[in-house]
């Protein structure tokens, strides 16, 4: 069994040079939760919804891809991402979205539990987030991934420390070259690849788009490079 935490909310897609929005269910970890779901994975998906028609979408959408659901289900509102494409099909966000997650514990201790995206390090909810790392990682595989949102989760000084923490509880992490960028300006991607590797996980993963991946364990480091594809949309394709 598998636990997944973190946002679910819906996305409002607009295409390079339109004005219309299209509603679509979304949030990192719930896209993650409805693949695994979908590829056959039992899933338990910790989240916040609300009690309203955005909450019923995303609800019919996780159900009806057999995602059990569980955290604090009856919020007065969902939270909301406006993406807007540019040319080259790449998303750019802004978001309308408080994350309140309190009080929840793990009814079932998963074997995997991911935990990622800015559930992990916008307060008050991540707090919680970790007590659930914390509560599962005597006995689970911690899975993190930082999807870091700069317009919503605060300064660089204050949110280094609580990935970096995050990192060194997890024992897989998977990170765009973006996100480290952010995090780490003007320093290579193995260079902090390396360092987290030193401060637990056992392995880590650095995405780099067109580029491919770099990934380093203990054991080896690996370059693979990424296949040649015309970009449509990269909504939802670091969740994938």
């Amino acid at each position: 069994m598998m636990t997944v935490v973190g946002e679910s909310l819906v996305d409002l897609v607009g295409e390079a040079g339109s004005e219309v929005y299209r509603a679509r269910p979304g949030g990192s970890p719930a896209n993650v939760a409805v693949g695994l779901a979908r590829l056959g994975v039992e899933v338990t998906f910790v989240t916040e919804l609300g009690a309203d028609p955005p909450g019923t979408l995303l609800r019919r959408h996780l159900e009806g891809a057999g995602v059990r659901l569980t955290g604090c289900l009856d919020r007065p509102s969902s939270g909301l991402a406006v993406a807007s494409l540019d040319e080259a099909g790449v998303a750019h966000y802004t978001f309308a979205i408080s994350w309140r997650l309190a009080g929840v514990r793990l009814d079932e201790l998963p074997e995997v539990l991911h935990v990622g995206s800015f559930a992990a390090t916008l307060e008050p909810g991540a707090a919680n987030v970790a007590e659930l790392v914390e509560q599962a990682r005597p006995h689970a595989t911690i899975s993190y991934d930082p999807n870091i949102r700069p317009a919503l989760i605060g300064s660089r000084a204050q949110q280094r420390p609580r990935v970096e923490r995050l990192v060194a509880r997890a024992d897989v992490v998977k990170a765009s070259v973006d996100d480290l960028a952010w995090l780490y300006p003007g320093e290579p991607y193995d260079q902090v690849a390396a360092r987290w590797l030193e401060s637990g996980p056992a392995l880590v993963v650095v995405t780099l788009g067109e580029r491919g991946v770099h990934a380093r364990s203990r054991r080896s480091v690996l370059d693979l490079p990424a296949l040649p594809v015309r970009v449509v949309d990269t909504v939802g394709a670091g969740d994938a």
